[in-house]
C-alpha cells in the first residue's frame, strides 16, 4: 500500500501591496534627506575649518549645496576670520530640510498607508492512499479567513 499526502497554503492580504509601496516611497524620502543633509554637514565642516575653495571637490560640493543654502543666506551674517566661516545659515538650512522632508514623509504616510486588512488562508489537503484492489481519493479544502485584531494609532 502506498500513501502520499500534499499540503498547500496560500495567504493574501488586502492591501499589502499599497503599504508595501508607501513604505519604499517614504524609504526613498529618508535616503534623499539623508544626502541632502550629509552635503550640508559637509559644506559647513568645510566652511568653518577653512578649506580651499580651489579645490575640485569643494567648489564642487559648494556648487551642488549653493542651491539649497541660497534661501536662507541673507537671514543671519557668517563670521569669518582668516578663511575660516561659521555659516548659521547653512545650519538653518539643515534644520528646515529636516523638518521639510519629516512633514513629507509623514504626509505620505497619512494619505497613502492602508492598515492591515483581512487576510485569507486557503489551505488544501490531498491525500491518496492506494491499496492494490480499490483506489481511494480523499480532497479538502478548508478556506479560513481571520481579520487581524492588531490596531495602530499613529499621531
Amino acid at each position: 500500500m502506498t500513501s502520499f499526502k500534499e499540503v498547500t497554503t496560500s495567504q493574501h492580504e488586502q492591501g499589502q501591496d499599497g503599504r508595501v509601496a508607501t513604505f519604499k516611497f517614504t524609504q526613498l524620502i529618508w535616503l534623499f534627506l539623508g544626502i541632502l543633509e550629509a552635503a550640508l554637514a559637509l559644506r559647513f565642516l568645510f566652511k568653518l575649518i577653512g578649506v580651499n575653495e580651489a579645490n575640485t571637490f569643494a567648489s564642487f560640493l559648494y556648487g551642488l549645496t549653493d542651491l539649497f543654502v541660497a534661501p536662507f543666506a541673507s537671514l543671519i551674517g557668517a563670521p569669518s576670520t582668516a578663511g575660516m566661516t561659521f555659516e548659521f545659515s547653512t545650519l538653518i538650512a539643515m534644520i528646515i530640510y529636516a523638518l521639510i522632508g519629516w512633514a513629507l514623509e509623514r504626509l505620505m504616510y497619512v494619505l497613502f498607508y492602508r492598515p492591515r486588512g483581512r487576510v485569507s488562508t486557503q489551505q488544501r489537503t490531498v491525500v491518496d492512499q492506494a491499496p492494490p484492489q480499490t483506489p481511494t481519493n480523499v480532497s479538502t479544502t478548508t478556506v479560513t479567513e481571520h481579520k487581524d485584531s492588531q490596531t495602530t494609532n499613529n499621531v
